[in-house]
């Protein structure tokens, strides 16, 4: 096998072809990994930037120690890293449908396996993170109807290309409303786009939450043609519980 490319792993599984891979960047002469669900790229750790902002614009809200924490979407591992380095979390759990990407980690295939593993903090889940969203019992299997501080999703490419149809009752008004309920109160929400920032979707965020936002994140795509860009929404419910969200969303400067 080439050192510069070596197929990991592959499986079969209900949503099609996963596979695992590492490729050698003949740029900057490290190991990417690449995680594909047929065709499609899922995540490459030569692009982390949204995924590790995920988890700091997410908690960069919530001013108070102790704080437990839900990723739907393990992938490599990067938005579970970067949550788990801000002090102030208590509790991570992460959810992921596929099993397979959760023994990748468990067996210390990807770099970042080990040390979410041995971090008391967090637990991986296998479960339907969208069903568990639909469902009064929550996300922590352990403790059904369990309230978190903040939600943090990475699974879909974006509110409108969804990996499964089942996916999109996440992203209509009662889907929202339902995610809301598992927070507590001035709780957060945190979405990764692939796309730029979608005026229906943030007016369903509105009316769910509190107060909104979209963060518009460019980066280097590394390979020298043009920036490129992701957008991390971030929604609050209210300090107190109130019978409806407050509709306010506004957007910060790019």
């Amino acid at each position: 096998m080439s050192a510069y490319f070596e197929e990991l792993d592959f499986r079969p599984t209900p949503m099609g072809a996963l596979s695992l891979r590492r490729r050698r960047s003949l740029t900057s002469g490290l190991d990417v990994y690449e995680i594909k669900l047929g065709d499609e790229f899922l995540m490459s750790s030569a692009f982390t930037v949204a995924e590790t902002a995920l988890a700091r614009l997410g908690l960069a809200t919530l001013a108070r120690p102790g704080l437990d924490v839900v990723v739907g979407g393990l992938g490599l591992g990067y938005t579970a890293q970067a949550v788990l380095e801000n002090p102030d979390v208590k509790s991570l759990v992460v959810v992921d449908a596929l099993a397979e990407v959760i023994e990748w980690h468990e067996e210390g295939l990807l770099p970042l396996g080990k040390q979410l593993c041995a971090d008391r903090r967090c637990r991986l889940v296998h479960g339907d993170f969208f069903g568990m969203s639909d469902s009064t019992d929550g996300f922590d299997p352990q403790a059904p109807g369990r309230r978190f501080d903040a939600v943090l999703v990475d699974i879909d490419h974006s509110p409108r290309k969804l990996l499964h149809p089942r996916h999109a009752a996440l992203y209509t008004t009662a889907g929202l409303a339902s995610l809301a309920a598992h927070l507590r109160p001035g709780g957060v929400f945190a979405l990764w786009s692939n796309d730029p920032p979608d005026a229906a979707f943030e007016q369903l965020l509105a009316g769910a939450f509190a107060t909104s936002a979209a963060h518009v994140l460019t980066f280097d795509n590394s390979f020298g043609e043009h920036d490129a860009s992701n957008t991390v929404y971030v929604a609050v419910t209210a300090d107190l519980p109130i019978p409806e969200a407050i509709a306010g969303a506004h957007r910060p400067p790019v």
